[in-house]
């Protein structure tokens, strides 16, 4: 570990002192009546949060908290085409010797701090549960990772970095977890590191490819002879309704990310708005308090490459052609759905696309599971890798206990 250097956040006085000035020059729009959620994010809200943010809300108090809570560090890795990237991560071992390493990686608009919750979860010593040593590294242009200025960074040089991070922490061997980008990254570390490194990857995304006559006539007759299950039909709606009234971030994000990044880089409450808007309908009826909302905001506002930052990987990776032609990888895979994820694909196309071996149905829950639902996240985990699991043993001479 010749250059990992533990990390505190320690956001500079001049910077709050230019947010306090930016919340008090904020113009607000006017809105339409009675317009609630139906335009965007509802502005009685974005004053309600900008008030807080400028008035009570104590960053330095949140950011002890981080800082006590989540062990910190940063690190050079080495990507190629890329020079080195320093990377920031948490990084929590269990006491548990023979612990299963495992990686979580967030999305957008997700950040490291999602894995708070499941940390004390995942690494704690208890009877009968296996335990892990946890990795959560921020994305490059995320929380504290540098960004990256040359074009043509995707999935590829994700899976490179993450594992050659895992690498170097000693974890030759190791797991994966994540929704979301975290998903498409995992994957991509799956088909290209697995299964020498990655040995079976978790994800509570669900998407998958249709199955066509072409590559698999079997199933593709199998499926239209098949009716979709309630669950099927009430995910098609959920997926056709998010396509028709949320997607165009996407669009933004993955064709001109650097437009709407001087507006969300220049202006606290425009990327309130824009990403609070997605903690709301993204989550499934989730009782976010003001303080939680300006937090997850605030991490990013204070990154060290700026808000931003976090944008690009649309671009690069929409435009490359990744992320609908994702790589198929032979280790085991485990599924967690939650209700009101975004999209989820019928289970015939999930099962012909991926080695399952795990899935779980929740009744409720979003997608951000680690953070709505930490408790049924970690409980899928420990049954897909505990003693009687489909994936136990998977990581050589560490079995989790």
């Amino acid at each position: 570990m010749a250059n990992e250097k533990p990390f505190r956040i320690a956001v500079p006085d001049d910077a709050l002192a230019l947010l306090q000035r930016k919340l008090a020059d904020t113009r607000f729009p006017d809105e339409v009546e009675d317009a609630n959620w139906a335009y965007g994010t509802p502005l009685a809200d974005i004053k309600r949060l900008t008030e807080r943010w400028r008035g009570d809300y104590d960053w330095r108090a949140h950011e002890r908290r981080l800082n006590e809570q989540l062990p910190m560090f940063t690190r050079d890795i080495e990507v190629d085409g890329f020079g080195t990237v320093n990377v920031h991560y948490v990084h929590k071992r269990s006491s548990v010797a023979g612990a299963i390493p495992l990686i979580y990686v967030h999305g957008w608009p997700g950040n490291f701090a999602e894995v708070s919750k499941i940390l004390p979860l995942l690494t704690a010593e208890e009877p009968g549960h296996p335990s892990f040593h946890v990795v959560a590294p921020s994305l490059p242009g995320y929380g504290w990772s540098e960004g990256i200025l040359k074009p043509g960074f995707q999935g590829k040089n994700y899976a490179e970095l993450f594992n050659k991070l895992m690498i170097s922490l000693g974890y030759s061997e190791y797991v994966t977890q994540g929704g979301d980008w975290g998903f498409v990254l995992t994957r991509y570390m799956a088909a290209r590191h697995g299964p020498k490194h990655v040995k079976a990857s978790h994800t509570n995304a669900t998407v998958a490819p249709p199955i066509t006559f072409r590559n698999s006539p079997l199933q593709y007759f199998k499926y239209l002879l098949t009716p979709y299950t309630e669950i099927e039909r009430k995910a098609i709606e959920r997926e056709n309704y998010v396509k028709m009234t949320g997607m165009g971030y996407f669009a933004q994000q993955s064709t001109r990310p650097q437009t709407i990044g001087y507006a969300l880089a220049d202006s606290p409450v425009g990327w309130l708005a824009w990403i609070y808007e997605k903690l709301v309908s993204w989550t499934d009826e989730y009782p976010w308090t003001d303080d939680e909302v300006i937090t997850w905001i605030s991490i990013y506002w204070f990154s060290r490459a700026g808000p931003a930052a976090s944008l690009r990987i649309y671009y690069e990776i929409a435009n490359s052609g990744e992320l609908f032609s994702l790589p198929r990888t032979s280790v085991p895979v485990g599924i967690s759905c939650f209700p009101k994820e975004l999209f989820r694909s019928p289970r015939a196309f999930v099962h012909a696309e991926s080695n399952i071996v795990f899935e779980s149905e929740h009744a409720a829950g979003g997608h951000f599971p680690a953070y709505e639902k930490p408790e049924a996240l970690v409980d899928d985990l420990r049954r897909m890798f505990g003693r009687d699991g489909p994936a136990a043993g998977v990581v050589s001479g560490r079995i989790g206990y």
